[in-house]
């Protein structure tokens, strides 16, 4: 027999509330400790992609001699949901639930995503590396379905998880919710590069199924943790005779937010602009300036470091009153002189200044995406911040599967016009491919700029007055 929401609601009353993830949320501001614990969902995200695009993209193209586009185009395919994230983060802001919770069940769902695709990977791969050429197929149709698994999950977790931070944060903590979010994304990564090569040493495809099956059962754990009694309850938002409106009603009213349009704009411009060296910097050190492999590897946490470079700077700015675009806008700058000593380094063969300028852009692109998301996140209103934060991550995600890929096709194209004659002998070198893209990138950032300016705004003439900035406000 079916009972009533009322019945419902009675019979969850008389739970024990230590017992139950939704209730006895603790009220009040958005502690450190709770800001801390909330943010492991980045970190689950973090392993995520640490394993995707890092071991077993490695595993794949070497140990299981698949081809190397074949392999980048599957690890790809998660990159193909980016645009769904709207969605997911509309249908957040209008979840209909007796319990009155938005974010929780699309978290939820976002962890049984990762946790499946990750189940299933094992099973994949054992198909793959069968001799029978009929089970390595379907081991390879297997895997895509894990990919795509995995790939839904973390986009549905992070849309819902920073939708869930923005509800939770005030107006004084919200530097502190994205400055954190990074900083776990960032620890995540680290948590599972150093983890992945410690695990898989030595190597053997049992110890691999291990490995991924742990990392399952690791980052369901991590999520569950991230959404314990954490959001509060709101039935006046999910109520079921609550009328809501329609994702063409709710789009049209964010973009009617003079400002929104040119942020989106910009998001994307900056994030292009930093992204296109994702693939091209290591090859660039070993081509140009001879850099050894493990001279090379460093790169990596020469970059990680300019990020983490970048959250300490973000927090200390946003926590005195500063402006999130302006942020942004120093964040461009900074990349531009980024590349520019990137460039300047194959000239004078400076492993020093190639060094320094790959720091100078992992710190321009942290100052950057902070100002971006803390934008973002002040343009979200109680009822639409998943709309806007999935819009933002969608056009983020988006920015940088596109840069990825016009970042290798570029270097490609101006190599081939190079043996083709087609560029003079002057300027044909093994920097030039790399250094097209890398003046591209400093023309986009350029444009980045250009977007952000009409959004800077300070409000009256104290430059110590506290921010109240809304998206609304500015000037279009």
């Amino acid at each position: 027999m079916l009972i009533s929401r009322e019945q419902f609601m009675a019979l969850t009353a008389r739970i024990n509330e230590r017992y139950l993830p939704w209730l006895n949320v603790v009220q009040g501001d958005l502690t450190l400790s709770r800001l801390a614990r909330l943010s492991l969902f980045q970190v689950s995200v973090g392993i995520c992609f640490v394993l995707l695009n890092g071991t077993l993209n490695r595993i794949m193209v070497v140990e299981l001699g698949r081809a190397a586009w074949l392999v980048s185009a599957m690890l790809a395919l998660p990159l193909l949901l980016a645009p769904a994230r709207v969605l997911i983060g509309y249908r957040s802001d209008n979840h209909q639930s007796f319990l009155g919770y938005r974010r929780l069940p699309y978290l939820w769902m976002g962890t049984m995503g990762q946790f499946g695709g990750l189940a299933l990977m094992p099973f994949a791969l054992v198909l793959m590396t069968s001799a029978d050429a009929s089970a390595s197929w379907m081991g390879f149709g297997a895997s895509l379905g894990a990919l795509l698994l995995v790939g839904a999950g973390m986009h549905t977790t992070q849309t819902a998880g920073l939708a869930l931070a923005t509800d939770l944060a005030s107006e004084k903590t919200r530097h502190q919710v994205v400055t954190m979010l990074y900083l776990m994304l960032l620890v995540g990564m680290v948590i599972g590069a150093l983890g992945f090569s410690l695990l898989l040493e030595p190597f053997s495809y049992f110890r691999l199924i291990q490995v991924i099956q742990g990392s399952a059962l690791v980052v369901a754990g991590l999520n569950i943790v991230a959404m314990w009694q954490m959001e509060p309850r709101r039935p006046d938002l999910t109520s079921f005779e609550l009328s809501r409106p329609s994702f063409g009603q709710s789009w049209r009213a964010l973009s009617a937010n003079p400002g929104a349009h040119r942020l989106l704009i910009a998001v994307a411009l900056g994030t292009l602009g930093f992204s296109m060296q994702e693939i091209l910097l290591e090859p660039y050190g070993a081509e140009v300036l001879a850099m050894s492999v493990s001279q090379t590897t460093r790169l990596t946490a020469i970059f990680a470091g300019g990020m983490l470079i970048a959250m300490a700077l973000s927090a200390r700015y946003l926590g005195r009153a500063g402006e999130p675009i302006r942020l942004a806008a120093y964040g461009a700058v900074v990349g531009v002189f980024a590349f520019a000593a990137v460039i300047m380094a194959g000239a004078f063969d400076s492993l020093t200044l190639f060094a320094a300028g790959t720091l100078l852009i992992g710190i321009g692109n942290g100052l950057f995406a902070v100002g971006t998301l803390t934008a973002a996140m002040l343009l979200a209103g109680a009822a639409t911040a998943g709309l806007v934060i999935g819009t933002w991550g969608a056009v983020q995600a988006t920015a940088v599967g596109c840069a990825v890929f016009l970042g290798g096709a570029l270097r490609d194209m101006t190599e081939a016009l190079i043996q083709g004659g087609m560029i003079s002998q002057q300027l044909s070198g093994p920097a030039t491919p790399y250094g097209a893209v890398y003046h591209l990138e400093i023309i986009i950032l350029f444009a980045s700029l250009v977007a952000l300016g009409p959004l800077v705004r300070r409000l009256g003439n104290d430059k110590d007055q506290p921010l109240t900035m809304k998206l609304a406000d500015f000037p279009s």
